[in-house]
């Protein structure tokens, strides 16, 4: 297998030689050349053909958000990752490059006096994103309840109940590329939608504050981050704060939201498996979930189980996905109800609710 080629663009000569030997520790990977502001690195890209570039945003000449469009004319399709600070500025400047086209980012070591945190934390998130964006996602097993390993492809597709069970929450999980794949499901998503919405977005903290003021600039769907005790209400959204878990509780007739720091499930916090979890114990049937782009295979067990109860699981396809990780596990597990491209998943997620609400308090059906 040819090593997967890897342009530098950055100003600094020390991150520059930071990520050059975090990269060549690798025998899949190859650092084919370096630039330190983007009107070099458009020169290098037809002189090397890398299969990625890490770009970072703060550059003298042309800054990082400039090359991105500039290469995105010429390279629609050549992954780019991007550095990004973990700052309020940070979260936004990150919003507006993935915007722009960049397929991912990673975060860039706050203090490089602590060269040997930096590099293990940069080598620990960078490599898998690279390969991530630039190789096959390797299959997984599905462990079940009953601790058999069921290799993907072969596990079992639940039926649908006889008579539809009306939907009570949709839920969704996502990633590399969660972004501007949420921003097309919810663009043109009727206000009056008549479940609450929760997702998982693996995001660091702050960014996923950022993220739903984004989403409710352009959606009729009101988006917040998730915090302690809010009350689900239809026709909300409630984003996973970054670096925590968000389950769902139920106190008499309420549904309200618990957030935690227990551990990482899938190397995730926050993780699609442990809210996916938490809604199927309380809506069971009544769950419609929903898996989009991303690294990884979290989701799967969540996904599982919604189809254990004989909920609704739909699934982006490979072809309109960054990354056909987590989506690709639930459809290779047999577990979507569904694959269907990114331009598909809102129709799809209307249809499913309005089919399965009852005709008289439908808002959804057609006058």
């Amino acid at each position: 297998m040819p090593k997967i080629r890897v342009l530098i663009v950055d100003d600094s000569v020390v991150m520059r030689r930071m990520i050059g030997s975090i990269l060549e520790r690798d025998v899949e990977l190859e650092v084919v050349g370096a630039a330190a502001h983007g009107g070099l690195a458009l020169q290098k890209i037809p002189q090397v053909n890398p299969d990625v570039i890490t770009l970072d945003v703060e550059m003298p000449e042309m800054d990082g958000i400039t090359t991105l469009r500039e290469i995105r004319k010429i390279y629609p399709k050549l992954p780019v990752i991007m550095f990004s600070t973990l700052t309020a500025k940070g979260a936004v400047t990150t919003l507006e490059a993935l915007d722009a086209g960049a397929s991912d980012y990673v975060a860039k070591p706050a203090n490089l006096g602590a060269i040997n945190e930096g590099l293990l934390k940069l080598e620990q998130e960078l490599i898998p994103k690279i390969k991530a964006l630039c190789r096959a996602p390797a299959p997984v097993a599905l462990r079940r309840a009953s601790d058999t390993a069921v290799s993907l492809g072969t596990g079992r597709t639940s039926a649908a109940p006889a008579t539809p069970v009306p939907f009570g929450i949709l839920c969704i999980g996502t990633s590399t590329g969660g972004p501007n794949a949420l921003s097309e499901v919810f663009k043109l998503f009727p206000g009056d939608f008549p479940l609450p919405i929760v997702i998982v977005q693996h995001m660091p903290p702050l960014f996923t504050a950022f993220l739903a003021e984004r989403l409710s600039a352009n959606s009729a769907i009101k988006f917040k981050e998730g915090a302690e005790g809010d009350i689900l209400q239809a026709g909300h959204a409630y984003i996973a704060p970054g670096g925590k878990h968000m389950e769902l509780r139920r106190v008499g007739l309420i549904t309200r939201i618990h957030i935690h720091e227990g551990p990482p499930e899938n190397s995730c916090r926050p993780a699609v498996d442990v809210l996916f979890r938490s809604v199927v114990a309380l809506y069971g049937a009544a769950t419609l979930g929903v898996i989009l782009t991303g690294m990884g295979h979290d989701g799967l067990r969540g996904c599982d189980l919604i189809r254990e109860q004989r909920g609704c699981v739909l699934a982006q396809d490979a072809e309109s996905s960054v990354v056909w990780g987590m989506p690709g596990a639930v459809a290779q597990a047999n577990l979507a109800s569904k694959i269907l491209p990114l331009d598909q998943v809102r129709g799809e997620i209307i249809r499913q609710v309005r089919a399965a609400a009852p005709a008289k308090v439908n808002p959804l059906a057609r006058n």
